[in-house]
């Protein structure tokens, strides 16, 4: 027999934490994945670290940073190529994360930098028709604009499919999903917009917390608005009123994408 624990009185009786051996592995895969995905965007932004350094406030030059930016691209593309390696609860090494940041370096240079030109000229012109009659209008349209290139360059990148065989075309593409998807599309870019500004306002920081758990929210969000996407082409081509077959629309970011009103016939 055993005897009952005895506790002082006024005190509750502690309580035991088991964790199982499984449980333990699965949090260090994870701490493990975070920790190379921030070495990794750390050590290819490192020219955007030190100018986050120098300049608190990088709005008031947007051609420097517009061009430090350019490197977020690759290093985005190679993180989402990573979690796709490792899945869910993998793990891999720092290797991986290098070998994919060479391979997808050209074709995700190619379609981050149309998204952030978009961006930055959606931007401008907002700032630009702000002071004009026309400006409470006009400057909506335009934030649509930029919000809509950032989601699409975001999903593009995400998409292994898109990165390895469609390139630009795939961030052409990419909005028609993200219209379809806004909702998982805008808590994918809040939370990349507050976690950059976390990283503004605490640059070391920031870099060495923030980007793998942003990241992998992200990448799960892309990944949701594909899966949907695909269980919907799926289904078929959906009958008009005639009888006549119509095409559903183009494949998110790429994947065997059609033209708008071009038949997905088979």
């Amino acid at each position: 027999m055993t005897s009952p624990r005895i506790t002082a009185p006024g005190t509750s009786p502690r309580l035991r934490l088991n964790v199982t051996y499984g449980s333990w592995e699965l949090i260090w895969s994870h701490v493990h994945r975070v920790l190379v995905i921030n070495l990794g965007v750390v050590a290819t932004n490192l020219p955007l670290l030190a100018a986050l350094q120098h300049y608190h406030q990088p709005w008031h030059h947007p051609l420097l940073f517009g061009l430090l930016l350019l490197p977020v691209g690759p290093s985005v593309a190679a993180v989402f190529a990573y979690l796709d390696q490792t899945g869910e609860d993998g793990q891999a090494s720092v290797r991986v994360f290098a070998q994919a940041y060479a391979r997808l370096f050209r074709r995700a240079l190619k379609i981050w930098a149309s998204a952030l030109l978009a961006v930055i000229a959606a931007v401008a012109d907002a700032v630009t028709l702000s002071t004009t009659p026309a400006g409470p209008a006009l400057v909506p349209m335009a934030v649509v604009i930029a919000v809509l290139a950032a989601l699409s360059g975001i999903l593009a990148l995400a998409h292994p499919a898109a990165i390895q065989g469609a390139g630009f075309k795939a961030f052409i593409l990419a909005p028609y999903a993200v219209v379809r998807h806004w909702l998982l599309g805008l808590m994918s870019l809040g939370l990349t917009a507050v976690g950059l500004l976390l990283i503004n306002q605490a640059p070391l920081l920031g870099l060495a917390v923030l980007p793998g758990c942003v990241l992998f929210v992200v990448w799960r969000n892309c990944h949701s608005i594909s899966l949907l996407e695909r269980k919907r082409l799926a289904q078929g081509p959906v009958r008009g009123g005639d009888g006549v077959a119509v095409a559903q629309g183009p494949h998110v970011a790429g994947e065997g994408a059609t033209g708008p009103g071009q038949a997905a016939h088979r």
